[in-house]
């Protein structure tokens, strides 16, 4: 499959993709309540449901942006440990304080090289981070070292259109109404072709959690939502 011209080169993607978040920091949870219709939300509740969080338990948010899921899993667990790791400055900046009386710390960090000891967290989490990586089993398998034995990792993504029962339409959606909307909100229409154009090239769910397990993790299942545009995929570290 050639290449979208939408989309950077390889070895451009990590400068690229960082200076396209630093850009679009400012409206980024804006654009992602207007792009899912508020759903996005409720796959994070979902996605921290599935972590199996223990009383007290410690939660890494990895490609964290603003916070949104580990903001979400504090206020539901008020006792919880959290921290969000992100490879763009702005974004975290971004989400500094921005639920009062909650407080986050942020870490920056490479997803490939998270600056914690091995076996850290019960849970380790991300939100649409696997397709802006290159290597996607070493970014799991990275986050698996971190997690504790037993404990989960989880994975909030966007599905290939043709994944879709309704593809041609989430096409139509996702590849030119989205990136009018970005324009508008966000003054970015790049950034928000591309974040469309990156879901083309993206392993289907089934073939995700077979990288999963390429990096140890075990006991690997997703569910599906918005009729298959979305995924949530769960991993074990049994060891």
């Amino acid at each position: 499959m050639n290449r979208s011209p939408v989309l950077p080169a390889v070895e451009e993607k990590p400068v690229y993709v960082n200076r396209m978040f630093a850009r679009i920091a400012p409206t980024y949870d804006l654009m992602n309540r207007l792009m899912t219709g508020g759903q996005d939300q409720r796959w994070r509740r979902e996605m921290l449901d599935y972590c199996n969080l223990p009383p007290r338990g410690t939660l890494l948010d990895v490609g964290a942006g603003t916070g949104d899921i580990a903001y979400t899993a504090l206020q539901r667990h008020p006792t919880l440990r959290a921290v969000g790791s992100d490879f763009t400055y702005e974004m975290m900046a971004a989400g500094v304080g921005k639920i009062p009386g909650v407080f986050l710390p942020f870490v920056q960090a490479d997803t490939y090289a998270l600056p914690f000891a091995d076996n850290s967290f019960d849970a380790v989490v991300s939100g649409f981070l696997v397709r802006n990586v290159v290597d996607r089993v070493a970014a799991f398998r990275e986050m698996a070292r971190v997690t504790k034995p037993g404990g989960r990792v989880v994975c909030l993504e966007t599905t290939p259109p043709s994944n879709s029962i309704l593809g041609p339409l989430f096409r139509l959606y996702f590849f030119q109404i989205v990136p009018l909307i970005g324009s508008i909100v966000s003054g970015d229409r790049q950034a928000y072709a591309y974040l469309p154009h990156s879901t083309i090239e993206f392993p289907p769910p089934a073939e995700l959690a077979r990288m999963m397990e390429q990096a140890g993790l075990q006991h690997v299942f997703y569910v599906e939502r918005m009729m298959k545009a979305v995924a949530i995929h769960v991993g074990v570290k049994l060891l």
